[in-house]
């Protein structure tokens, strides 16, 4: 074995965020912190040098800030992604022989030594040698610096001062000897993306509703006239379901029966018929330029409009005549419809992405994002995209993205994990996750954890949706009114990005196709539903509410602050979002029984925090607007679901606690 140059002593491992090593970028939103750790090391005791580097990727010069020392040779620093785009980064370290020398002298005082002259010979002879590679300036304070350190007339004392002094100690910095500096051997990435990235909430409607006519199939100006709605409830996407011709070739009726009757419109995901396809839009919802002004109108309510993108195709669809190449064949030599045992999708093929001419069919499909893209689209809800290559969707939103940097991509993969958080590290902006499933306190605070507190935070964005036109949980289908309002409550409060499937939501619908199904009864997926949305028992006035305390509280807006309080019932769960800083704290408690009032004692936890245990202090519901005072770190709650299963506090008039007196501990740097 070839002897390694063991002047480079340091150590660099363990960084954070790094994903799958740096194979992938981690996220991050425009004006975030990117905070970065890593396990750095050396043998024996020495002072250790630490600097973060980074840079937009597109520039070469690297901008540096110091990193600090944690505990357990783990450090820690950061750096601000300002803009959108790519961000690169890397750590380097060394062995800082001046630093290692001062703390040694702090030492030798503090232990009473005397005579310390040969000591300080050693500080000036380093400090003799950075000054030949100061600047002119430089190097006649550190000439001022030696002549004091080596006159005579000066006492011990005060030169021991002067060279443990912050202007000498920061002088030194600015020109230490990186010779034998040790850089992390990668360039780890991070992919800054928009506030509605990491920020948004959604409306989920199907056009083909949106009539204020009973039975008649509405149009993109009977979504427009919606909007007014859609934004005071707080939203600020509106996703819309295909909006595309619809096949007529095995078209699905009401309740998703094999057989239509004459006016069903079929469901949207069937797409293509001799009108057009793709590139299309459905003309019984209007024209291209119908759905241009929609857009534009939404965008005066700061609205965007997210697409649903579906690579699939109904029988009519002009791909299946002109490209029959890029579809499965059954032995009989008829086109492979979709199919997820025991569900038949007859009215829909599936795209066949092994066939010899994917190339051709990567490229189109690649075109119709573009398409809408160049129509103003800039978010994308994608259909099953665990059903495609991998490969296809990391290299379709990266050829996407040069074009279009902005673009937001939601997966749609009720999925494995595995492939979920694949999907993500490939580009995928947002995810959908298995919110919808977790409805006990434990459940809850598991699955939050893993998504907020472990390597995931770094990649997955998520998105909760406590429905969809595909999901109608047993939880709301017993749980009545006060079931949507939890589930409203904790998707908004727990996830900076969250939707619902309107107007099915405000309106409370419950009713399962059968008993034991998610499936809606009477499906909007397959026919035209009348909305009544003025009536009086709607949520749109509490989910208005709700929206606007995230809109107005800046801990809301971000996942990574997640805390967990604890509670003295399983029933009622707790939990609190807060600025870096703690100067403003939400702090959530929800009733996870829908059917009894629940109580509970809450932790608020004042010390750790930092707060005095001993001074009172308010929390303001913002849901219902009234205030308390709390003493302690332990206070009563109690929640009716008749009147409401929530509190959504802001804390306020918090004391600072008690200043701790840190005191010089001579043996402090042991674990460095």
């Amino acid at each position: 074995m070839e002897p390694v140059d063991g002047r480079y002593r340091v150590i660099i491992e363990g960084v954070s965020p790094e994903v799958d090593g740096g194979r992938y970028p981690a996220k991050a939103i425009a004006g975030d912190t990117v905070n970065v750790e890593a396990d750095i090391y050396a043998d024996g005791h020495d002072e250790l040098a630490v600097r973060l580097l980074y840079r937009p990727r597109e520039e070469t010069a690297w901008q540096e800030t110091p990193m600090r020392f944690l505990v357990n040779d783990r450090w820690a620093g950061s750096f601000v992604a300002g803009e959108t785009g790519s961000y690169v980064f890397t750590i380097t370290a060394w062995v800082d022989r001046f630093q290692t020398w001062r703390r040694h002298l702090k030492k030798r005082v503090l232990a009473g030594q005397k005579d310390l002259a040969i000591n300080l010979l050693i500080g000036v002879k380093m400090i003799s040698e950075v000054r030949q590679r100061a600047s002119r300036t430089d190097k006649q304070t550190f000439k001022t610096w030696l002549d004091t350190l080596g006159a005579a007339t000066v006492n011990e004392d005060e030169k021991i001062n002067l060279a443990m002094s912050e202007e000498v100690g920061k002088l030194m910095e600015k020109y230490a000897d990186r010779q034998y500096a040790v850089t992390y051997p990668r360039e780890l990435a991070v992919q800054v993306e928009r506030e509605k990235a990491g920020c948004s909430a959604w409306y989920e409607m199907f056009p083909h509703s949106a009539s204020a006519v009973p039975g008649k199939h509405g149009t993109f100006q009977d979504c427009e006239a919606r909007l007014p709605y859609i934004a005071a409830m707080g939203f600020d996407v509106l996703y819309l379901p295909p909006i595309h011709p619809v096949g007529q070739t095995n078209r699905k009726g009401k309740n998703n029966v094999v057989t239509a009757k004459p006016g069903d419109p079929g469901t949207p995901w069937a797409i293509g018929a001799a009108e057009g396809a793709h590139k299309a839009v459905n003309p019984l919802l209007g024209t291209l330029e119908d759905f241009r002004h929609l857009a534009a109108k939404a965008g005066e309510y700061k609205i965007d409009i997210a697409l649903d993108i579906a690579f699939q195709c109904s029988p009519d669809h002009p791909y299946v005549k002109e490209h029959p190449e890029w579809f499965l064949r059954r032995p009989d030599g008829t086109m492979q419809y979709a199919e997820n045992p025991p569900k038949k999708y007859q009215d829909i093929y599936a795209l066949n992405f092994e066939t010899e001419h994917w190339r051709e069919l990567w490229e189109e499909l690649k075109s119709i994002v573009v398409f809408w893209a160049e129509q103003g689209v800039r978010i994308f809800r994608v259909d099953n995209p665990h059903t495609k290559p991998f490969q296809f969707w990391e290299w379709l939103i990266t050829e996407v993205k040069k074009d279009y940097p902005d673009a937001i991509f939601l997966a749609e993969a009720f999925t494995r994990p595995k492939v979920m958080y694949h999907l993500a590290k490939l580009g995928f902006t947002q995810s959908y996750t298995y919110f919808t499933w977790r409805n006990h306190k434990q459940d809850l605070t598991e699955y939050l954890i893993e998504l907020t507190q472990t390597p995931v935070k770094d990649f997955f964005r998520p998105n909760f949706w406590p429905n969809t036109p595909d999901i109608l949980h047993e939880y709301l289908q017993k749980g009545g009114r006060a079931a949507f309002m939890a589930r409203l409550v904790l998707a908004a409060t727990m996830c900076s990005n969250y939707g619902i499937y309107g107007p099915a939501f405000e309106l409370t619908e419950n009713t399962p196709r059968e008993r034991g199904s998610e499936e809606y009864l009477n499906s909007e997926k397959y026919e035209i539903r009348h909305w009544d949305i003025d009536r009086p028992d709607s949520l749109k006035d509490f989910i208005g509410r709700v929206n606007r305390i995230r809109r107005e509280n800046a801990p809301l807006r971000r996942n990574r602050n997640l805390w967990f309080n604890s509670t003295s019932n399983d029933r009622i769960i707790c939990y609190s979002k807060h600025t870096d800083d703690l100067s403003h704290i939400i702090f959530t408690v929800v009733n996870l029984d829908p059917h009894a009032t629940q109580s509970a004692r809450v932790n608020v936890p004042l010390q750790a925090w930092g707060f005095d245990t001993e001074k009172p202090y308010q929390v303001h519901d913002l849901l219902s607007d009234k205030q308390y005072v709390w003493r302690g770190e332990w206070n009563y709650v109690e929640l009716n679901p008749d009147v409401c299963p929530a509190h959504i506090f802001r804390l306020i008039d918090l004391t600072p606690g008690p200043v701790k007196e840190i005191s010089f501990d001579i043996e402090e740097e042991k674990g460095q």
